[in-house]
């Protein structure tokens, strides 16, 4: 089976000139069949405040209502999705920005309302496997936003480590599909205080051991869920770490197994 690399990164990369234009000559760089998956939450932070509109922000999430979800479309779809292909335009890598609604390749729903109102939030339901194979199949490589759709008209703002995780899952028919979390650490680390302290390998036993230690908390419990959500989705790989682990520059990163 053909092997598909996912591959997320964030906003502590892309707001990075410096880091985002090497991660992109790495990534242009992979052999074979790639997706790349963004968000791009402080420029639409920013973008927000330079309009007069308030981000609301609940346990460092964002609600989404109706003037966000327009700077969110204009950011995330925009700028942020056009600047990252035009620059793998230039390095060779003939890549195709996308939202969940082209293709209809990402169906989702609105969050239903529990305890929170986050908004204009979607929950993703699944991918289309067929229309993002034959993307991939004719020679582009598929840059998804943070954005889904629900089918009746109305754009979602959608969880980035989640749309990665659900692109490798619906993959993995047809694929052998790894997910690779790239962000500005060099991996799950046992102390936060020590860039180094990188715990190179996670299984199901260890993950519990770490969770009852403390080490996983915080940022990085709901994405070591994700992790474990797509591995037991027959995901078969999962990495966490910066952008040296794209090029296998450094071998301290993550890897996370069953």
């Amino acid at each position: 089976m053909t092997t598909l690399a996912i591959v997320k990164i964030g906003g502590n990369v892309l707001e990075n000139e410096e880091e985002l234009s090497k991660f992109l000559t790495y990534f242009s760089a992979l052999k074979g069949a790639k997706v790349l998956v963004h968000g791009g939450g402080k420029l639409a932070t920013q973008m927000a405040t330079s309009l007069g509109i308030a981000s609301k922000m609940v346990d460092g999430r964002r609600i989404t209502d109706a003037a966000s979800l327009e700077v969110i479309t204009m950011v995330y779809a925009g700028l942020t999705n056009k600047n990252v292909v035009a620059k793998l335009q230039a390095r060779g890598c003939n890549a195709i920005g996308l939202t969940g609604a082209d293709g209809n390749t990402i169906q989702a729903h609105k969050r239903p309302v529990k305890d929170i109102d986050y908004g204009f939030v979607g929950d993703v339901d699944g991918i289309d496997p067929t229309i993002i194979s034959a993307l991939l199949n004719a020679g582009l490589c598929p840059v998804f936003c943070a954005m889904t759709h629900d089918g009746n008209g109305q754009l979602l703002n959608t969880n980035a480590d989640t749309i990665a995780a659900e692109i490798a899952i619906g993959m993995s028919r047809l694929f052998e599909t790894c997910l690779y979390y790239c962000f500005e650490k060099k991996g799950v680390l046992m102390d936060i205080t020590d860039e180094d302290s990188v715990v190179k390998y996670i299984d199901t036993n260890k993950y519990r051991q770490l969770l009852e230690q403390g080490v996983i908390a915080d940022g990085m419990l709901p994405k070591l869920t994700n992790c474990f959500h797509a591995l037991n989705q027959k995901v078969h790989q999962v990495c966490i770490g910066d952008i040296s682990m794209i090029n296998k520059e450094s071998d301290l990163f993550t890897t996370i197994t069953l």
